[in-house]
């Protein structure tokens, strides 16, 4: 990585290996040198949230290595880790510990995503105080 690359934090669960993501990051790779690391909080599914926190650890981890092999086959410079459970405690973490000049917040549509309905992109944008751009990915992630 030289001085005159960015590093751009992309944050994702469900919609980390998406074509609409993988697009952003093609499209923002091409307009200037960039390494992505992607966080993907450990955010259960359905029901198991009450039951176990953490219970979206498994799921997370297979999220990301099925989203970075994407990436690396594409040639995109990345790597990524599993995040907290909560998004917006992940963000702090990784922005706590990496110094960023961008985010790119993947969501799925807002009648799917329990993200927009916390309002994720604004608050990451606030939380950072970065130019943060936002994906809608139609569908979660094309299995690894």
């Amino acid at each position: 990585m030289t001085s005159a690359t960015a590093k751009v934090l992309v944050v994702a669960n469900r919609t980390a290996g998406s074509e609409e993501l993988l697009e952003a990051l093609r499209e923002r790779a091409q307009a200037g040198p960039a390494h992505f690391h992607l966080v993907v909080p450990a955010t259960p599914h359905g029901v198991s949230w009450a039951a176990d926190m953490h219970a979206g650890t498994a799921a997370a981890e297979h999220d990301l290595e099925g989203a970075l092999a994407r990436l690396r086959e594409q040639e995109i410079d990345c790597d990524g880790e599993v995040g907290d459970p909560d998004p917006i405690a992940a963000v702090h973490d990784s922005a706590h510990f990496g110094a960023y000049d961008e985010v790119i917040v993947s969501t799925l549509p807002k009648h799917l995503s329990r993200w927009l309905r916390l309002d994720l992109p604004r608050r990451v944008a606030h939380a950072t105080g970065l130019p943060t751009k936002h994906v809608v990915a139609h569908h979660a992630s094309v299995p690894a």
